[in-house]
C-alpha cells in the first residue's frame, strides 16, 4: 500500500481563500488541486461544485474516497479526515469501510423523498408520515441493521395508537422506501417479507376482538397492573384510543364529561364522551397534572415493556393488542343494542353522508346511555352473569 498524490502528483499549498476561489483549469472538465501538507487529500473542482476527495493505492488499485463538499467541509476539517484515512491504511484497513459512517434510515428516508417523493401525488403526505411516525423511533438507526422484529414493534406501537389502517399505510411507505434502497445497494436486503399488514381490507370486519373469558381474563388482571391496568380497563369502558387516554388531562372533566380536545383527535374536532361511573371509578385520584401516570410528572409511557408484564400476568392468550380494546367496545355496543350512529359517535368517527354534514346535533344523551350500556353489559360479562346478545350489524371500524 502507498499513497498517491505525494510524488506523482503536482502539489500546492492549498488555503481557504484559494479553495473559495478555485475553477477548473482552462479545457479541463474538472481539476484536481493536490494538497501540498497532506499527501493524497485533493480539492476536485468541477463546474459550481468542488468535493474534497482522498487518492491512495488499495490491493494495487488506485482508489479515491470522498471527505465531504466545499465549503460545507472546510480546509482543516478535510485534512483531519485525511488524516484519519492515511492511519487507517497504515493500519492496514480500507479507509472507505473504516471510517464510512452508517447509512441511517432517517438519510435513506430523505433521499428517496429528495429523488423518488416529488414524482407522487402523495409524496409529501408519505414523507410526512415517515417524519411523525418512523423517525422518532428508528430514524437514528442504520438500516442495514434493522431486523425484522423492529419493523413489527413499529407497526404493533403504530396500530395501538392510530389503528390498523394507518400500520399498513406506514409498512406500505417503509417497504418502498427499503425497495428503492435494495435497487441502489450492493449488499441491502429489506427486511419486510409477505403477511406482515395488520388488516387487509376485505377481512376488516373479522378483526381482532376479546371473547367473553379473554375479557374477564384482561379486566382481573388489569386490577394489579397500577395506572396501565386502570388504562386498560378505561379502554374498555370508553372505546378511546390508547393515544387520546395515555394524554388525557384532569382538566379535560367537568364532572363526567369528558372532552377530548381538538388537538388530540384525529377529526381535528373536539369530542365529548359523557362517562359511565365505572369509567369515572377507574381514573383513580388526581397525582399530578395526567390522568394516567406512571412516575407522577407526565403522561404514561413505556407501553412496550408494560404491555408485556400485563401479557405474563394474564397467562396464555391469543396475541392482542391495545387497539383491539377499542374494536372490542365497539362491538359490545352493538350487541347491547346501542344504535350504530350513537355507537360510531362514541368513538369519534365521522358521521358521512348528509347527516355528517347538516347533524350537529351534541348527541350528549344518546353517547351517555351508550355508555351507560356498555359498562352494563361489561360488569355483566366481568361477573360472569348471563348476557342478552341483540343482533346488529357491526360496522367495520373507519378511518378518520
Amino acid at each position: 500500500m502507498h499513497l498517491l498524490g505525494g510524488d506523482v502528483m503536482p502539489r500546492r499549498a492549498l488555503t481557504d481563500r484559494f479553495c473559495a476561489s478555485a475553477k477548473a483549469a482552462e479545457g479541463e472538465v474538472q481539476t484536481d488541486y493536490y494538497d501540498e501538507s497532506s499527501p493524497g487529500l485533493a480539492l476536485r473542482v468541477s463546474g459550481r461544485s468542488k468535493t474534497w476527495t482522498y487518492f491512495f493505492t488499495w490491493s494495487g488499485r488506485r482508489v479515491r474516497m470522498t471527505l465531504g463538499t466545499y465549503p460545507a467541509t472546510s480546509l482543516a476539517t478535510a485534512r483531519t479526515r485525511a488524516d484519519e484515512a492515511r492511519a487507517e491504511l497504515e493500519a492496514g484497513h480500507d479507509p472507505r469501510s473504516a471510517l464510512a459512517k452508517p447509512e441511517t434510515l432517517k438519510a435513506i428516508c430523505e433521499e428517496w423523498a429528495t429523488r423518488e417523493a416529488g414524482r407522487l401525488r402523495t409524496g409529501k403526505d408519505r414523507h410526512a408520515a415517515l417524519v411523525r411516525l418512523v423517525y422518532p423511533a428508528l430514524g437514528a438507526r442504520s438500516i442495514g441493521d434493522l431486523r425484522r422484529s423492529d419493523i413489527i414493534r413499529l407497526l404493533d406501537r403504530i396500530e395501538d395508537e392510530r389503528g390498523a389502517v394507518m400500520a399498513d399505510r406506514t409498512l406500505a411507505i417503509v417497504r418502498r422506501v427499503f425497495n428503492w434502497h435494495a435497487s441502489r445497494s450492493d449488499d441491502f436486503r429489506s427486511p419486510i417479507v409477505r403477511g406482515m399488514a395488520r388488516v387487509r381490507t376485505h377481512e376488516r370486519a373479522r378483526a381482532r376482538t376479546l371473547t367473553d373469558d379473554e375479557l374477564r381474563i384482561v379486566w382481573r388482571t388489569a386490577e394489579s397492573q397500577g395506572a396501565f391496568g386502570r388504562m386498560v380497563r378505561f379502554l374498555l369502558l370508553t372505546g378511546a384510543r390508547r393515544s387520546e387516554a395515555a394524554a388525557m388531562r384532569w382538566t379535560e372533566l367537568d364532572g363526567s364529561d369528558w372532552t377530548l380536545p381538538a388537538a388530540r383527535n384525529k377529526t381535528n374536532q373536539d369530542l365529548l364522551r359523557p362517562l359511565s361511573p365505572q369509567a369515572l371509578a377507574v381514573l383513580g385520584k388526581p397525582t399530578g397534572e395526567f390522568v394516567f401516570t406512571n412516575n407522577g410528572a407526565g403522561p404514561i409511557r413505556g407501553f412496550d415493556p408494560l404491555k408485556v408484564r400485563f401479557d405474563r400476568a394474564t397467562g396464555p392468550m391469543d396475541r392482542w393488542i391495545l387497539h383491539d380494546l377499542r374494536r372490542t367496545s365497539r362491538s359490545l355496543m352493538s350487541r347491547a343494542g346501542v344504535p350504530t350512529d350513537h355507537a360510531e359517535r362514541v368513538l369519534g368517527h365521522v358521521i358521512g353522508g348528509i347527516r355528517g354534514v347538516y347533524d350537529r346535533h351534541e348527541y350528549h344523551d344518546e353517547k351517555r346511555e351508550a355508555l351507560a350500556k356498555l359498562a352494563r353489559l361489561i360488569d355483566r360479562i366481568v361477573q360472569g352473569k348471563p348476557t342478552l346478545v341483540t343482533l346488529q350489524r357491526v360496522a367495520p371500524e373507519r378511518s378518520v
